[in-house]
């Protein structure tokens, strides 16, 4: 699951950032976990496109185009994540997204589309007790991480001179 990619790739970055600079980076963390996420799910649009393409409803034109053009944007989108110019923008228009592909993830759940095989075996309905609160923890991961990260940095105890530092990440 895509999903799992958060947490572990930010206490990777998080150790990765504690070594480096000797202090922990709570939000270029979270950013580089929600691109290593969105490239991992960007893939999949070309890897499982017949399946994602059965998520969408058949009143919907050129399914196949917009899957493959969606799982473009969100390989961008994790590059605008790592930029710091741009990652403001980009989580702004990542939280738009995510908002957007609900209606998707919905109708799929409805109809039992299993998107990695490309039939109609899925989970169903129940699955939306966990897939609409995963949206979420996307959309709040994303305002944290790219949009408020002062929320997210704190003061940080340093080994190197033994003082409270503020964690400032525009560095």
């Amino acid at each position: 699951m895509p999903e799992s990619i958060l947490p572990v790739v930010f206490l990777i970055a998080l150790l990765v950032m504690r070594i480096l600079y000797k202090e922990y980076r709570f939000a270029l963390s979270g950013r580089m976990a929600m691109a290593a996420m969105l490239v991992a799910t960007g893939v999949a649009h070309f890897v499982f496109t017949k399946g994602m393409s059965m998520m969408l409803p058949d009143f919907v034109p050129f399914r196949t185009p917009l899957v493959y053009a969606t799982g473009v944007l969100e390989i961008l989108a994790a590059v605008g994540l790592l930029l710091p110019r741009y990652a403001k923008l980009t989580g702004w228009l990542l939280i738009a997204f995510f908002v957007l592909l609900l209606p998707a993830n919905i109708y799929a759940t409805m109809h039992h589309v299993n998107l990695e095989s490309a039939t109609l075996d899925g989970d169903g309905p129940g699955y939306l007790w966990y897939r609409i609160p995963l949206q979420a923890v996307f959309i709040g991961w994303t305002y944290l991480s790219c949009i408020k990260p002062s929320i997210i940095n704190a003061r940080l105890f340093t080994q190197k001179d033994h003082r409270y530092i503020e964690v400032n990440e525009s560095r």
